[in-house]
Order: structure tokens, then C-alpha cells, then sequence
């Protein structure tokens, strides 16, 4: 189905077997009866009215049909050389220079001369401009190939034209047009399960997960046996964070191929982001059977080594990793430049495996540049580093350890965690349940919730070596110990801790909501309520600067429905916007009225709807964290004092201050964003833990399909309602009205200490590799 000449299959294997060497070891009697098949019927190029010159003409095609490309190019140009104008011989003449690989620039210089010839003495036929797209395409010659493709269609569309041309646009990023061209192919042939499976792709990577399914769902139809759209299906579910469906699919893909690499490494990534560590590990390891080389599965083989404890394994791996130098000229993988950051950081790890939590930092230990670069996920040039020592015999790895191993009342633990944790899942697309995180989260908030009531008893902590009274960054660092663990791959570290050289800079927290045409799936139900923010914005900036140009404003936003459609707006009525405009929030202070702090800013930039950048970012810069830690720390002393005298009485009212305190104080930590990674899910643990101790418990769901204070705290994203609320009043008062707080079971008291149970990584990782599946037969009596 391609424009290049199809022949019958000969006894020569055109990929380069003894018997095509040369075109004496072909059957010579076969070559001719060939060529005087074709000749005969015509069966080549701008055949000729002249038999014989058809005739040689059908030869040097028979000859690229069987592989002998020098063969064919010498037999044309004998021909030319006679009759330098012989369009067949010019056109085969390109056609077998092409063939002979494009590897080699001179090939494919000589094969798009020769095919521009031929366009300029026949300019109406598609076949040729489509050959010469396809040449000009390999090499990055993309809007050429596209012109070509273009001509052709116009010349005399087809279905195959329409899904090539689809393809380029494909691979451009330009899914809207690539989408058109694959839904017109279809129209003209309907059975192509190929071009099916891209317009669904066109789907996918703009986020229209649901079209992007049923599309690949038509492309089993036509195709049974389809692992690709398979494949494809089992990640638009992932995607969707419909974890059984995704594996179903990804299976489905297996037993058509056992041995197709790519779902092996989907589903073993799919298992790895669900948690199932064991399993994912099953899949990588297999991938590398089969692909020795693989750096993706290489990589997450090591991760999931180190995240399990079993740091030797891991290390080996990662090893591996660091030893594929790219090639010169060669972009390194993303898996090339991490994995030096996760090596060091696995040895840090198994060094401390059994030293107490409470006497050492990882944020004080790790070299400043190391964080930096790590953070920032920079290339490892850190000057005058000096290595992690190797790991050290004495320090074992971690063993397994059977649930029924624990005791009873740690068995209960377990549980209420993992229950907890799962309180924290959204069902939103893009959001997929991972049971680590949630039972790691799930110990945080617990062990939260004893160390405030600990504090608000006038106990004091043993943190970093020192016992001391907790202060608001301690609690925060509870739930920073339990992320970090759950997820060695990511860098979640304290921004105010980085060198001094980058926190004048300033350290950005960077998102893009969408790029081009690629749309952050996770966002997707939340561009409503941003966009109404900027349009906010927007009047205000105008009503200050524009009073009266306000109402053409006002009545032209009325009109705009989408993010995108908004830079033509403020292009008409503001000549500064150019190529973007950027919106800056202001968050308002507490501790001295009338006094703002600086939020985040939403950026879009570009110069056509479909060509935007739409991103939001903060930045941490050390003024403006001071500003934020003094507005925490105000919070967190006023909370201290009215939760001591909540500890000895329990009225209403005390209790509605506690949790209005909690809920201000982690407005202000949204939005600051102070850590490198999971601000938001570590914002959470805090809250529940926190709320618990107070005698209140969440017992409402986060609301599905509303965009509302927890829709993107459970899984490390910014959490736009925080950040857009007029204030931390505001912010608690939308975020109780779904919470329904109900009293704290008497249960929960009775619930072993976290920091006792737990108090090194070697315990901590042992419970979060233990299989729970038993919790599911239990009562869990505190829920």
C-alpha cells in the first residue's frame, strides 16, 4: 500500500542473501520474463508507445523489484544516455537511489534530483511528489515532504495520500490537522486499522482520552490481531487511571506477542506508578531478555531494586545505565541523565538503612549542587564532587516481611493506613491509584496526628538529632520522610535548603497546561476555572488602567469560551501583549492586614490558537519564602496555643479555630510551593493528621468531576484552588463545606506509635513492601 513498486515475489531475498550478490547469480531467463510481463501490460511508470524501450525499461524495474539497485541504476543511465529525457528511466533512476538507503546523503541527493526532473517535464502526476515526500521526510525535510504530499492530494486524492500526509502532521504535533487527514482517509477506505489507530493517537496526546478509546477500540475491529492498537488502549486506560481495564489491555497485547518489548515496558512502568513494585520488576526483567540494551527497563529495573531495598540489585543496574555514553551528537535519554543522581542517592540510603530517622538529614547531608542539579534534573557536571561511598557489607538489604509477621495491633496500623491513603485518591483522568504512596501518605497522616497531640501535651520531639519542641516545618517533614521513600525516583527536597547561589536566583515550579497542541490530560476539567480567573484579571488590570475601554472588554470576553482564545483578545486592546501576556496572582496576608504576597503567575504565549504556550509557575525566591515562612509561622504558634487549650476543652468553638488555623496555615504552604516535588500530597497528609488530632476526621469523599481544594493534592500538582482563592478564609470555608468533619473514633488512640514502629528506612520499606490484601477481610474498626 505504499507508492513504491510492488513486484511478485522472486527466489532472491532482496535483503541481501548470496544469491542477490550480483545479477549474474540471478536466473536471467526469470528477469526477462518478468520485464516482458510488465512491458506488455504497462506495469511501470510513464510507459512508453515504443515495445522495445518499454521492454529495457521493465528490466531495470524487475531489477529493483529483486534488491539490485547499482544494477538498475547502471541500466537506466545507459538508456538516459541515449535518450536523456526518458521520464520512466529518470523516475526509476531516483526511485532505486532512494532504495539504496538514505543513510548516505549522496543517495538521497541524487534520488531527489532526479525525481524534481521528472516533476518539472510531468508535473501532473501525485505518484511523484509522493515518492519524493517520501524521501524528504527521513531526513527532517517535514514541511517539504508536507508541500509535496499536498500537491499530490490535489492532483488525485486517495486514502493513502491523506493517512501519509496525516502521519507527518502526526509527528509534527499538529494532532487537529493530522486528525482531519486520518478521518478523510477513512472516509474514502473505512477498513485501515492503521489509519484508525493514529486518528485515535490524535485523540490521545490532546487529552480526549474517551474518543482516543473508542477509536482504537474500531481498530480491533477491523484488526483482531492489532497489538499496537492494543498497546495504545492499554495506555489511554492508564491514562485515564483505570488500572484493571489498562492491564487487561496490555495483557491482550502479550498474548498475541509475549515478546513485544514496548508493552512489556508500559506495563511494567503502569505497575511500577500503581505500586505494584514486585510485579512491575517481573515485566522490566523480561524486556531486557529480549532487549539487553533497553535503557528504559534498565533503569526502572534499578528503581524498583532500591525502592524495594534491595540495593545491590539496583545499583547493578543502574551501573548499566550510567556505562551507555551517548554517542557524539546523540541527545541523552532522560533515563542517562537521572540515573547518576539516583545511584548516589541509593547509596545514601543503604548507608543510613538501619541508622534512627530522627538523627540524621537528607536535606543537610546531600551536597548543595547535588540537590540543585538533581532538582532541576540538570546533567550530572557537579565540579569537585565527591562520590557516596560504595555500599558497605555489613548493611544487608531488606528482607521481605509477611504481614502476618506483625504484630496484631501493627497489622491494624497497616490497615487504617492504607484506608487512609485512599481517602486521598481523585477520579479524575490522568490519576492513577498507587497503593505505596497511598499507604506511605496513610502512615504520614497518622504519624502526624500523634506528634501534634504529643506537642499539644507539651511533649517534645527528637528531630535531626535534637529534642526540641515541633515546630509547623518538623510536621511538614513527617510527611516528607514517608513521600520520599515511597518514590526514590523523585527529588523531594526543602527549596529553602538549596545553595544560596540558587535561591537567588529563584527555583521555579514550572507546569505547562498546554503546549501547542499537547494538553496536560491532568488539567483538562480545570481549564473552566482558570480561564474565569484570567478573565477576572483581566477586568481588574483594564478597570485600573482602561476605565473606559471596560465595558468593549468585558462584553469581548463574554465571547471566549477557551484558554486559546484569549491572546487575540488582549492583542486587540492592549498593543503590548505582542506574542503573550502573563497573570500574577497575589496572596493576601493574615499576620499584617492589607499587606499581599506574591502567588504564582499564569504565562500564554504564541501567535495562533493551536501554536500556544499556557503554563503556570512559581517562583521560590529566598525574600519571598521569609515573607511566607513568617505568615506560616504566625499560623503555626496561634495553632499551638489554641490546640493545648483544645487538649483540655472540647468545645465547638475551639474546635472550629483549630481547623480553620490548619486549613490557613497549608494555604499559605500552597502557595509557596517549598519543595522540589509533592508540595501538594504532603500538604494533605498534614491536613488529615493534623485535623485528627484535633478530634476531627474527614469522612467525605473528595467531590468527583469538581474542581475543589483536593483535585490535584493527592498526586503532586499545583492546587489551583488554594492558589486562585481571594484568601485563606475563603480557601477554608469552600474546602469544609464538602469535607463533612465528624469526631475521631476513640479507636484511634489505641493505634501503636508510628515513630516507634517504624524509626529507620529498613523498617519504613518493609512496610510499605508488605502485601495487605488481607486488610480488605478485616473490619477496620477506627473508619
Amino acid at each position: 500500500d505504499s507508492s513504491f513498486l510492488r513486484f511478485h515475489e522472486s527466489d532472491c531475498d532482496v535483503r541481501g542473501s548470496s544469491s542477490c550478490e550480483s545479477v549474474l547469480s540471478l536466473n536471467t531467463e526469470k528477469i526477462l520474463s518478468q520485464a516482458k510481463l510488465l512491458a506488455e501490460q504497462k506495469r511501470f511508470p510513464f510507459a512508453t508507445d515504443n515495445d522495445n524501450t518499454n521492454e529495457e525499461l521493465a528490466i531495470a524495474y524487475v531489477l529493483i523489484g529483486n534488491g539490485l539497485y547499482d544494477e538498475a541504476i547502471q541500466h537506466f543511465s545507459t538508456m538516459l544516455q541515449e535518450e536523456p529525457e526518458l521520464v520512466s528511466a529518470i523516475y526509476g533512476r531516483g526511485i532505486a537511489y532512494g532504495k539504496k538507503g538514505l543513510h548516505d546523503m549522496k543517495n538521497a541527493e541524487l534520488a531527489l534530483f532526479e525525481l524534481s526532473r521528472v516533476i518539472s517535464l510531468e508535473p501532473d502526476h501525485p505518484e511523484v511528489f509522493e515518492q519524493r515526500a517520501e524521501i524528504l521526510s527521513p531526513l527532517g525535510r517535514i514541511s517539504e515532504a508536507l508541500s509535496d504530499l499536498t500537491r499530490a492530494i490535489q492532483l488525485q486524492p486517495s486514502a493513502r495520500l491523506y493517512r501519509h500526509r496525516g502521519t507527518l502532521y502526526f509527528i509534527s504535533e499538529d494532532y487537529a490537522t493530522a486528525h482531519e487527514d486520518f478521518q478523510h482517509s477513512l472516509e474514502l477506505n473505512k477498513n485501515q486499522p492503521i489509519a484508525m489507530l493514529y486518528k485515535g493517537l490524535t485523540f490521545f496526546h490532546r487529552g480526549l482520552l474517551k474518543e482516543a478509546i473508542e477509536s482504537f477500540k474500531e481498530a480491533l475491529k477491523q484488526k483482531a490481531d492489532f497489538i499496537d492498537a492494543y498497546k495504545s488502549l492499554g495506555q489511554a486506560y492508564r491514562e485515564l487511571g483505570n488500572f484493571d481495564a489498562a492491564v487487561e489491555s496490555f495483557q491482550k497485547a502479550l498474548l498475541l506477542n509475549q515478546n513485544h518489548v514496548q508493552t512489556l515496558q508500559l506495563k511494567g512502568m503502569m505497575l511500577y506508578h500503581h505500586g505494584s513494585l514486585d510485579e512491575a520488576l517481573k515485566n522490566f526483567k523480561r524486556c531486557l531478555q529480549l532487549e539487553p540494551y533497553n535503557e528504559v527497563c534498565q533503569y526502572m529495573k534499578g528503581l524498583s531494586h532500591v525502592a524495594m531495598g534491595q540495593f545491590y540489585e539496583g545499583i547493578k543496574a543502574q551501573t548499566k545505565v550510567m556505562l551507555n555514553d551517548p554517542l557524539p551528537g546523540q541527545k541523552a535519554s532522560s533515563e542517562y541523565l537521572k540515573v547518576k543522581y539516583l545511584r548516589e542517592y541509593s547509596r545514601y540510603l543503604h548507608a543510613h538503612l538501619d541508622t534512627p530517622l530522627t538523627e540524621y538529614n537528607i536535606d543537610i547531608d546531600l551536597p548543595g549542587n547535588f540537590k540543585d542539579h538533581w532538582a532541576k534534573n540538570l546533567p550530572f557536571l557537579i565540579e569537585n564532587y565527591e562520590e557516596q561511598p560504595g555500599l558497605q557489607p555489613h548493611i544487608k538489604d531488606v528482607l521481605f516481611q509477611n504481614f502476618e509477621s506483625y504484630k496484631p495491633d501493627v497489622q491494624e496500623l497497616i490497615c487504617v493506613a492504607d484506608h487512609l491513603g485512599s481517602m486521598m485518591q481523585y477520579e479524575t483522568p490522568g490519576f492513577l491509584p498507587n497503593k505505596r504512596i497511598h499507604r506511605a501518605m496513610g502512615l504520614a497522616t497518622l504519624e502526624v496526628m500523634q506528634a501534634v497531640q504529643r506537642t499539644w501535651a507539651n511533649s517534645k520531639v527528637r528531630m535531626n538529632g535534637k529534642t526540641r519542641l515541633m515546630q509547623w516545618r518538623d510536621m511538614f517533614d513527617i510527611a516528607v520522610k514517608w513521600r520520599r521513600i515511597a518514590d526514590p525516583d523523585q527529588p523531594v527536597l526543602w527549596l529553602d535548603q538549596m545553595p544560596a547561589r540558587s535561591l537567588s536566583r529563584g527555583f521555579n515550579n514550572h507546569i505547562n497546561l498546554i503546549r501547542g497542541q499537547v494538553i496536560n490530560m491532568r488539567y483538562l476539567e480545570y481549564f473552566e476555572k482558570i480561564l474565569h480567573f484570567i478573565k477576572d484579571r483581566i477586568l481588574v488590570y483594564h478597570g485600573a488602567n482602561n476605565p473606559k475601554g471596560l465595558l468593549e472588554v468585558r462584553e469581548a470576553l463574554e465571547k471566549v469560551h477557551k484558554v486559546e482564545d484569549l491572546l487575540p483578545i488582549m492583542k486587540q486592546f492592549n498593543s503590548k501583549t505582542r506574542d503573550g501576556f502573563t497573570v500574577n496572582t497575589k496572596v493576601p496576608s493574615l499576620k499584617d492586614q492589607g499587606k499581599e504576597y506574591d502567588g504564582f503567575t499564569i504565562t500564554i504565549t504564541g501567535d495562533k490558537v493551536g501554536n500556544i504556550l499556557f503554563s503556570v509557575e512559581t517562583q521560590t525566591t529566598e525574600e519571598r519564602t521569609q515573607l511566607y515562612h513568617a505568615e506560616i509561622d504566625a499560623l503555626y504558634k496561634d495553632l499551638t496555643a489554641k490546640g493545648k487549650v483544645l487538649v483540655l476543652s472540647a468545645e465547638l468553638g475551639e474546635t472550629d479555630a483549630v481547623c480553620n488555623l490548619i486549613l490557613s496555615l497549608v494555604y499559605y504552604f500552597y502557595n509557596l510551593m517549598p519543595l522540589s516535588r509533592g508540595s501538594s500530597v504532603i500538604a494533605y497528609s498534614v491536613i488529615m493528621g493534623a485535623l485528627m488530632a484535633s478530634g476531627k476526621e474527614i469522612s467525605g469523599k473528595i467531590p468527583k468531576g469538581k474542581a475543589n481544594l483536593f483535585c490535584f493534592v493527592a498526586f503532586q500538582l499545583v492546587d489551583f484552588e488554594a492558589m486562585t482563592a481571594p484568601g485563606s478564609e475563603a480557601f477554608s470555608k469552600m474546602a469544609r463545606s464538602w469535607m463533612n468533619l465528624k469526631s475521631i473514633s476513640p479507636s484511634y488512640k489505641s493505634l501503636p506509635s508510628i515513630s516507634e514502629t517504624f524509626p529507620t528506612l529498613r523498617t519504613m520499606i518493609e512496610v510499605l513492601n508488605t502485601d495487605s490484601s488481607h486488610c480488605l477481610k478485616k473490619t477496620i474498626v477506627v473508619v
